[in-house]
């Protein structure tokens, strides 16, 4: 089926997949198919979802790939999850391993990769990211301070904490108030030009999160992150798609794990974390990193990320990282990928900027092919970082 969208279901070993197969592919598109409806067959059949391929698995369970029109979906995610698991989801029998979709499907990152090493100014290593810490209980004065101090060791961007909402006396107004004049001050200061950029986290109502997004990068926001998978990716492809929120969007994974961490139901980690935001307009997805401090797997992690390279969105693999396992991270990543810490900056016994630096001096250790171990390595923040977290 040319112009199509194929969606792959996993199955549990005692369910009849091609039986199931059959309902998804008539419930989710037209509905019902029998002889009543021949003499409009022609106007209805190019709206029927058709079985593709069913197929037992290794070890238990079968999958099947049924090819819905693309026609069916031509407004965005909302649509797409609709017919693809809709209310067939309601049963509980299948899992969404992956969707096929035509290339110029969704909205394209607006700036991805390229475009924020190019506002950064760095191309030819990793991006270092931090995230504001502690999440709560700051003034704006006291972000714009961290703010200063990782700034001037060099940091590449720096978020908001998810949860960090608008509060009174800390609203994202306010954090972007106060912290615009340092990123112009740092932005003077770094070496391969660019700009310190900000994600500054997006939250409340539906009615009011496009006018807040535009007002706060009239005031000066250069980045915003938003939780798609908590606010819907309806509002991300409205961020994108809006001429005057002309920054960035990182995505972060709040609330993903409720269609996504079971085994047997709802979407998998590819599908939600990479397919979703990558034709939603993301220009760069946070998501669990398998070697830190949530259980996620090195092929989620990698399903994931092949997803957002593929599109050109910037992998930020993110919980437990620290400079100690930069190299594990270059070795499967290349440059192409924000080095995301929060602790593992704002915790160093040495303050936030050593914090930044011990990132760096991993780097040029990497890059000469020195050790690790901490008896190796000369006093400074990298061997402190190493002896605090490990490597």
């Amino acid at each position: 089926m040319m112009d199509a969208i194929h969606a792959t279901y996993r199955f549990p070993p005692g369910v009849d997949a091609a039986r199931e197969a059959h309902i998804i592919a008539v419930g989710q598109t037209a509905g019902t198919w029998d002889e009543r409806w021949n003499l409009r067959s022609a106007d209805l059949e190019k709206h029927l979802g058709k079985v593709i391929e069913v197929r037992s698995l290794e070890g238990g369970g079968s999958e099947a790939v049924v090819a819905f029109p693309a026609v069916n979906a031509p407004e965005g995610v909302g649509t797409l999850l609709t017919m693809v698991y809709g209310k067939y989801s309601l049963s509980g029998l299948s899992r969404v391993v992956d969707i096929r979709l035509p290339e110029n499907w969704g909205i394209p990152p607006r700036f991805g990769i390229r475009g924020i090493r190019k506002v950064a100014g760095v191309q030819d290593r990793p991006l270092i990211m931090a995230i504001f810490k502690p999440s709560l209980g700051l003034s704006p004065g006291d972000l714009a301070e961290i703010l200063r101090e990782v700034g001037d060791a060099g940091l590449d961007i720096i978020k908001d904490d998810e949860i960090m909402p608008d509060i009174p006396g800390c609203s994202a107004m306010d954090r972007v108030r106060a912290c615009r004049p340092v990123i112009d001050a740092v932005g003077k200061k770094r070496p391969g030009g660019g700009s310190l950029l900000y994600a500054v986290n997006l939250s409340g109502s539906g009615a009011t999160l496009l006018e807040r997004a535009r007002a706060l990068v009239a005031e000066g926001a250069n980045a915003l992150l938003l939780s798609a998978p908590a606010y819907g990716f309806s509002v991300l492809e409205a961020l994108a798609s809006d001429p005057a929120i002309h920054v960035p969007l990182f995505v972060h994974p709040a609330f993903s794990g409720a269609s996504s961490a079971g085994k047997g139901h709802g979407l998998a980690w590819s599908v939600s974390l990479g397919i979703l935001p990558s034709r939603s307009g993301a220009d760069a997805v946070l998501y669990p990193a398998h070697y830190g401090s949530l259980p996620f797997s090195q092929a989620d992690e990698r399903q994931v990320a092949g997803e957002l390279l593929r599109r050109d969105v910037l992998p930020v693999p993110s919980a437990g990282i620290h400079p100690g396992i930069l190299p594990r991270i270059i070795e499967e990543y290349g440059h192409d990928v924000a080095l995301n810490a929060g602790t593992g900056i704002m915790d160093h016994p040495m303050g936030a900027g050593a914090g930044v630096r011990a990132f760096f001096e991993a780097f040029e250790r990497y890059k000469n092919g020195d050790s690790f171990d901490p008896g190796d390595m000369p006093d400074g923040p990298l061997r402190v970082a190493v002896e605090k977290w490990g490597h």
